[in-house]
């Protein structure tokens, strides 16, 4: 595993998170419990010391889930938990953003009850309540961090120039926006953001699994999958589109004795200078442990350069 500083925390993260989106349940493939929690016990056996969450994935299932692995395995001093507020589940695929100070003060009191400690390393805002007032939510926070329970601030899909509004009111440590190789649209905004002392997490590094290569043909997931609900790659034009930069990956792969797909797009996105750490999410070990071997190798500035081409042809100028 490599490790990166992230951003001015003092905090040194796993270039890779574990993401438990999927790990809740809700949206995507449903795994026995057993299963799930194997998989968390497996990324901190594999040298991951960081684990993303929220109280949205699944209404608390995956904060749940988390909690219970790291204090079956007793690694919970070992691990950066990373968790979000402001976010509410209502099921069947819907959310609710609600950013008053009493929601989110709750929100993280029942986060630390599933999760089973006494603090939050990371807190985000998951998505921003353009309907309260950012200067009640960031008190809230604020206070969360006068108190202890929540060590360290950030903020997850806001704009630079929410970052910057809500910055007038605290001191803001993270930000997390998706970025993948099919998903470039927030890249200018991470590089300001680690120019700010900010450390960068990206979420979807693996494009919602298209960058593994395990989609070939156009696939139907059920209404509430989040591969159809909110990866829009996974349906045309893109999905062609992603297909011909595969095609890249698939000779990279050759030239490298078939490494999979997944660790080519995962170094492609945590050798960026800018990011700190890349989300990813797995339900198993056999994923886990695949995911984390790319830490054992890097892409050489040559084989960038063939997938900057690739994307910038079929993603960007198409």
């Amino acid at each position: 595993m490599r490790y990166k500083e992230f951003g001015k925390t003092g905090m040194k993260a796993s270039e890779m998170a574990l993401g438990t989106w999927g790990i809740g349940g809700a949206g995507w493939d449903d795994n026995p419990e057993e299963t799930r929690i194997d998989a968390i016990c497996a990324a901190v056996e594999n040298g991951v010391n960081f684990i993303d969450t929220a109280p949205a994935y699944n209404a608390g299932a995956a904060e749940c889930l988390v909690g219970k692995a790291l204090k079956q395995s007793g690694t919970r001093q070992r691990v950066i938990v990373a968790t979000k507020c402001g976010n509410f589940y209502m099921g069947n695929g819907t959310y609710v953003r609600d950013g008053h100070y009493d929601k989110i003060i709750q929100q993280c009191d029942d986060s630390l009850k599933n999760l089973q400690t006494d603090y939050i390393d990371l807190m985000l805002i998951h998505w921003p309540d353009v309907n309260t007032d950012f200067a009640e939510t960031a008190d809230a926070l604020n206070a969360l961090k006068k108190s202890g329970k929540v060590l360290h601030i950030g903020v997850s899909n806001f704009t630079r120039e929410q970052m910057e509004e809500i910055g007038q009111y605290c001191t803001l440590e993270a930000y997390q926006p998706q970025y993948s190789m099919v998903v470039r649209t927030n890249e200018e905004q991470m590089k300001w953001a680690a120019e700010q002392g900010m450390g960068v997490m990206t979420y979807g590094s693996l494009g919602g699994g298209i960058l593994t290569g395990a989609f070939r043909k156009l696939t139907t997931f059920e209404a509430t999958d989040s591969r159809n609900r909110f990866y829009k790659h996974f349906q045309e034009p893109m999905f062609s589109k992603v297909m011909k930069v595969l095609e890249v990956m698939d000779r990279i792969s050759a030239d490298r004795d078939n490494v999979p797909l997944s660790q080519i797009a995962l170094n492609w996105c945590a050798q960026k200078e800018f990011v700190s750490s890349c989300i990813v999410g797995a339900q198993s070990r056999r994923k886990i442990e695949e995911n984390c071997a790319v830490y054992q190798w890097m892409l050489t500035s040559e084989e960038i350069a063939l997938l900057d081409a690739a994307i910038e042809q079929y993603l960007v100028k198409q």
